[in-house]
């Protein structure tokens, strides 16, 4: 049996193969998504989707589908599915799905009558490129199979509607023909081996009213117009049939050879741990000559923050050290006034996070720390790691500043600095202005941090400026948050007032190497964080017990917002949450870590296949939501098992 397979009963059951989601990416920032079903209920589904450098870089769905029939001794048998407006669902082609199986590509077996075949899929790594192979199951004298792609050439994140100004011309490429609908894109071109004889008739037409269901129930318009050029056919005659998309042409003669190739680069999806390192490697992107983490699919970038949290998990788990050093030091290039963007590159970066350079500094060390490289880090990263402690120490962006105690002041009207950042009407749901809890637990450890670094390299000058403060943080730091009579810490200060809200942003502080609590405090902490906020998916933004807690997250993109982070669970959180645990109970917490981490692995059949969504309901059952796959999700989990791994665990 394979790891994750499912049977015809559970593919035209509907309600169970729609709510699962198909993911797959190339190593270049494309990627295809739609649901087990084949059924499109997002804008976000689609065969072929690519950044396009030659208009923003962002990404944009290029085909939307194929809309697949197989003609039988002249009866066509329609294999997609789609809903139109109304909830209208025509045709019904996963009636004729038999099978699914994952591993090591995502595999359909049909039957239509008494005809089998199955289809595989494949997404190359380096390239832009999928390739999907149809493997003819019985004898068959004569049948034909027939494509008519569905385009939309628009942003992922927008919809289109049928327009004149699309280009109704096609090129004619070797066993196949290219699409360019607008100026700008890159072509599209669909091609098939060289032993498969293509027929192509051009007959432009607009599809319209397909209903994405998941748009509508998120409060967001979820009607799109997509463009046919023509039909594509070729003749089935008992061999393997493969066909291309890709941005440019290529010798029909390679295809066969390049799907095989590739196939054998593809790890198996066998066990959840793979599924997991699968998952983690789907973040990372390289292009244009730069490595990133993209947050989460399908609706994230690159995130500045994400990008820090996420990295130990994603690539020291995986013993890839010198690809985090990569990704680290491209980030470094884009790095301002002691700043990382928050979101976007170049002049649309925005640079409004504040704790993005206190994560990169913690990652840094635990760079530091897996590669023994102590003695060299000052030489290569003591400029930047100068460059960020001045900026929070004389005054950056957004307020941030450091008051004259020594702690970290951040925050400004209509602005969430912090990783708790949904806005409605202008307004940050927590706003949290003023000292937050973590980002002063991270402004200490990076202070330390630099000082053992500067320490070991005889940077005295650095030293001498920076212990005083460092030596006096911790007795500042506890007069600040902490309340015995509580026995926790606020969760942030603004001058009097000191807000007391049950928050995982205080059990952060329990993960760092350099914290400034004692070891009682934390004790404190950790048991806090396990009687309000620990759930077998994650962590929650707010104690059940508080009037503003809410405990499921949906509906309209404000009601989602206000859920955000008042109460909704994060799995990322479990990775400080480990390595607090760890750091106080040392073996004693391993069967707790180890029961939380494979806890998870039913999550590998539900909502994004053999990946982590981005969070979960409050409250049981703890409902998948948000982005089917996130970075820093997948990241935790990973941490967690190399951490246990580590200590023996």
């Amino acid at each position: 049996m394979s790891y994750i397979e499912f049977d015809k009963e559970k593919l035209v059951n509907l309600n169970f193969s729609k709510n699962r989601e198909l993911l797959r990416c190339s190593g270049t920032g494309s990627f295809s998504l739609t649901t087990l079903a084949g059924l499109n209920t997002r804008k976000y589904h689609g065969l072929f989707i690519v950044p396009q450098d030659g208009l923003d870089g962002e990404r944009y769905m290029l085909v939307s589908g194929l809309n697949e029939a197989i003609i039988i001794n002249g009866m066509e048998f329609h294999l997609d599915i789609h809903q139109f407006r109304g909830a209208k669902i025509n045709p019904q082609g996963n009636k004729y799905l038999q099978h699914f199986d994952a591993d090591p590509i995502p595999t359909y077996r049909f039957q239509v009558g008494k005809f089998n075949f199955k289809k595989e899929f494949l997404f190359l790594r380096e390239t832009d490129r999928i390739i999907i192979k149809y493997t003819i199951l019985d004898e068959i004298e004569s049948a034909v199979i027939q494509f008519n792609p569905l385009l939309a050439f628009r942003q992922i994140h927008q919809l289109t509607v049928k327009n004149d100004a699309v280009d109704k011309s096609c090129q004619p490429v070797k066993n196949g023909v290219q699409y360019c609908l607008y100026p700008g894109f890159t072509p599209v071109c669909i091609q098939c081996s060289a032993d498969d004889v293509l027929t192509y008739h051009h007959e432009p037409v607009w599809y319209k009213d397909f209903e994405y269901e998941q748009e509508l129930k998120r409060g967001y318009d979820g009607h799109e117009d997509l463009y046919n050029p023509g039909k594509l056919s070729v003749n089935i005659n008992n061999n393997d049939i493969y066909l291309t998309i890709g941005l440019e042409p290529m010798d029909p003669q390679e295809i066969e050879d390049l799907f095989q190739k590739e196939l054998e680069k593809h790890a198996s999806r066998s066990t959840f741990y793979n599924c997991l390192q699968n998952a983690a490697q789907q973040f990372i992107v390289e292009r244009n000559g730069k490595t990133e983490v993209i947050a989460g699919y399908p609706w994230f970038g690159r995130w500045g923050r994400d990008t820090f949290i996420a990295l130990p998990g994603l690539t020291l788990a995986l013993k890839n050290s010198e690809l985090c050093k990569k990704i680290m030091d491209d980030m470094l290039t884009e790095m301002k006034n002691g700043l990382f963007p928050n979101i976007g590159n170049g002049e649309a970066a925005a640079y409004n996070s504040v704790d993005a350079p206190l994560w990169f500094i913690r990652t840094l060390q635990q760079y530091t720390a897996f590669t023994k490289s102590k003695r060299k880090i000052w030489a290569e990263y003591g400029d930047p790691l100068k460059a960020i402690l001045n900026a929070y120490r004389n005054g950056a962006l957004y307020n941030i500043k450091m008051l004259d105690n020594g702690l970290i002041y951040a925050g400004t009207e209509g602005v969430a600095l912090t990783w708790m950042d949904a806005v409605v009407h202008g307004q940050p749901v927590t706003p949290r202005t003023g000292c937050q809890v973590e980002i002063n637990g991270l402004w200490y450890n990076a202070i330390k941090f630099s000082l053992e670094m500067a320490d070991l390299a005889g940077d005295k000058a650095f030293v001498a400026q920076w212990s005083a403060l460092a030596a006096d943080f911790p007795v500042v730091f506890k007069e600040t948050f902490w309340a015995k009579e509580k026995g926790y810490l606020a969760d942030y200060v603004d001058g009097e007032y000191k807000n007391f809200q049950v928050r995982p942003n205080m059990m952060i502080i329990t993960s760092l190497p350099y914290i400034p609590v004692s070891e009682k405090i934390r004790q404190l902490i950790l048991k806090k964080t396990l009687e309000e906020l620990v759930s077998i998916r994650g962590i929650r933004t707010l104690s059940p017990s508080d009037p503003d807690y809410r405990g499921s997250y949906g509906g309209t993109q404000e009601e989602r917002d206000r859920a955000y982070h008042q109460g909704t669970c994060w799995p990322w959180l479990l990775a400080p949450f480990a390595e607090g645990l760890i750091s106080v109970y040392q073996k004693s917490a391993y069967p707790m870590l180890s029961k939380i981490l494979y806890d998870f692995e039913p999550c590998m059949k539900e909502y994004g296949l053999s990946t982590i969504a981005e969070i979960y309901d409050g409250n049981p059952p703890h409902r998948p939501n948000g982005a089917i796959s996130q970075a820093w999700s997948v990241a935790a989990l990973l941490y967690i098992k190399w951490l246990l791994e580590e200590n023996g665990g």
